[in-house]
């Protein structure tokens, strides 16, 4: 007997694959497994009800906390693409190694997902599958299925499913961050009302200040009370999300080249990032800071590849966890607007010195401010010869055009 465990999220995708992973590529049973990364309560009601229609073997593996250690790490990385916090690209390698552990256990032949060929998760998926003996299989993507087919398939064949639209927008959540696409959505000119967000308000003129420890660049308590990741993450989506914190709209360069309008929500990863780069900016030297943002910008391009685990993110997290020994400390935010603005900083690490930065001290140490008018002297000086170089030269053609116009007068 042949079995393919199916990534299954009981929506219209997956439903569909069931059947066509018996029909058309043979497999004698489909295991399916949902993975716990935060998602709504429904979502999983969803999946046991329709699993249990098709007379599914269905498995729910809860991998919050490998997400939430995985998202905390990102904050170290200050990980975000094109303007927004990573948090499906960060899900989905957690999601896979959960599906290849199920499928593993249960002696499968094959892994199967039901992403099309145009999306980022396909590869996200795959990068990690491709690792085992196991076969992959994406029928979506491989039979060129259209949501309108599916829909009518969905219906000749009476699948659990509720007219194959899934609602109005396409959804994805985890406890890092909420994205909203599809529909209107679609046509980039489109200005969305509030009825597409969920863990946001709308901003207002309220404020809120809270304090954030972190230790070591990972935030470990809000208000002086500890909590494991999860919960931090959970209480602080709640808290920011309150004051309209973490919202983006953003057309973004998918990994094909496609390029797609994306609307997230992220309150929590928002205010972790914003106090973390806070901290880093109050301990971190003008040279660590300057060189961490190449070192972060790679981090999070790997992180959106879907590949935390390739070589060079070991690389890359070897300085990183050099610099973050530093990043100790406490940070405060203000809610407000939308925002999560830093407004205080404090830390035993801190390269700064109040009494050396004040304006009402006469000297840095034993530097006196004299001591600054050779430097002034000097700053610049390469820059001075090289435009009195390009002036002479400019003066030297001139005076040569001049002198040979001036030649052929007199011959005439």
């Amino acid at each position: 007997m042949t079995r393919v465990a199916l990534a299954f999220s009981g929506g219209l995708d997956t439903t569909v694959c069931v059947p066509l992973l018996e029909e058309e590529y043979g497999y004698d049973e489909v295991v399916g497994v949902t993975v716990d990364v935060g998602q709504p309560e429904e979502e999983f009601e969803e999946a046991a009800e329709t699993a249990d229609a098709l007379g599914l073997d269905h498995y729910v593996v809860d991998a919050k906390a490998e997400f939430a250690d995985l998202c905390l790490e990102g904050v170290r990385a200050n990980a975000t693409y094109q303007g927004y916090p990573l948090g499906t690209a960060l899900a989905r390698p957690v999601i896979a190694e959960a599906i290849l552990g199920v499928a593993e256990d249960e002696g499968c032949d094959a892994l199967a997902h039901g992403c099309t060929g145009k999306g980022n998760d396909q590869l996200r998926f795959e990068a990690i599958w491709r690792d085992s003996d196991l076969e992959v299989c994406a029928p979506v993507r491989e039979l060129g299925l259209t949501r309108e087919w599916e829909q009518e398939y969905a219906a000749e064949r009476d699948l659990p499913v509720e007219g194959g639209s899934g609602g109005k927008w396409s959804i994805d959540t985890n406890i890092w961050s909420r994205s909203v696409e599809g529909a209107e959505l679609e046509d980039p000119s489109y200005v969305p009302g509030e009825e597409i967000y969920e863990w946001t308000e709308k901003p207002g003129g309220d404020t809120e200040e809270i304090e954030i420890t972190f230790e070591e660049g990972y935030p470990v308590a809000v208000d002086g009370e500890e909590y494991e990741p999860v919960e931090l993450i959970e209480q602080l989506n709640e808290r920011a999300g309150a004051y309209g914190v973490g919202r983006t709209d953003s057309m973004e360069d998918r990994m094909l080249g496609l390029k797609v309008r994306e609307n997230y929500e992220h309150p929590a990863a928002t205010t972790l990032l914003n106090a973390h780069e806070a901290l880093e900016a109050l301990v971190l030297t003008q040279e660590e800071r300057e060189f961490k943002q190449g070192i972060d910008q790679k981090w999070s391009k790997k992180g959106y590849e879907g590949l935390v685990d390739a070589p060079l993110v070991s690389a890359l997290e070897g300085f990183i966890n050099e610099t973050q020994t530093r990043v100790t400390g406490t940070v405060t935010i203000r809610f407000e607007g939308g925002r999560a603005r830093p407004v205080g900083r404090d830390s035993e690490y801190a390269a700064y010195s109040a009494e050396h930065a004040s304006f009402n001290t006469e000297a840095v140490g034993k530097i006196s401010q004299e001591d600054a008018t050779g430097v002034a002297k000097y700053h610049g000086f390469q820059r001075r010869l090289a435009n009195a170089a390009i002036e002479g030269q400019k003066d030297a053609v001139s005076v040569a055009t001049d002198g040979g116009e001036a030649d052929e007068a007199n011959e005439e």
